[in-house]
């Protein structure tokens, strides 16, 4: 192990918790009390990042510190059809259109993408997934989503997409 990757495990072992909480349908939480301050939440987005661990890490005035997280820390609230593609609305208050080819169903039948190019995972509420599932099309026990004449196969992984908190604070939040 070289000096660089001693210094990155010895940071993310001792990463501090920043006493947030983002629950699976997308709501912050700190120290217990739900945060509506938006501007914060965008901010804590724009700030954060995935860990080699899979720990979601929010860097804020030179320090850093771990998110727990239910699930994903961004939740796509909608899908918005436009000119044949689809646009995600998410938790940070930002659209984005949907890459197709990053679909894919978790634990519990629950529907996921990549978002912010690739970077985070991406779950979706019950909503959104219908929203989106009026637009797929099976076929031999399979589905897909056909986009621009395109067809993407919705695939399966049975884990989580990413570690992001500790399993007691997901477990409570059912």
């Amino acid at each position: 192990m070289d000096s660089e990757e001693k210094k990155n495990t010895t940071l993310s072992d001792d990463l501090p918790p920043c006493a947030i909480y983002i629950d699976r349908e997308g709501r912050w939480f700190h120290s217990g009390a739900e945060m509506v301050r938006r501007e914060f939440i965008r901010e804590f987005y724009r700030n954060m990042e995935l860990d080699s661990r899979g720990r979601y890490v929010i860097t804020w005035e030179g320090k850093r510190c771990r998110v727990d997280v239910a699930d994903t820390a961004f939740v796509v609230w909608g899908v918005d059809p436009v000119d044949g593609r689809f646009v995600l609305r998410l938790s940070d208050d930002t659209r984005e259109a949907l890459q197709p080819e990053t679909l894919f169903v978790g634990e519990q039948d629950v529907l996921y993408c990549r978002v912010r190019n690739g970077r985070f995972p991406a779950r979706f509420v019950r909503p959104a997934y219908y929203q989106l599932a009026a637009f797929l099309e099976g076929e031999d026990g399979s589905y897909y989503l056909p986009v621009n004449g395109e067809r993407y196969p919705i695939r399966h992984h049975p884990v989580r997409p990413a570690a992001g908190g500790n399993r007691a604070e997901r477990a409570k939040d059912g």
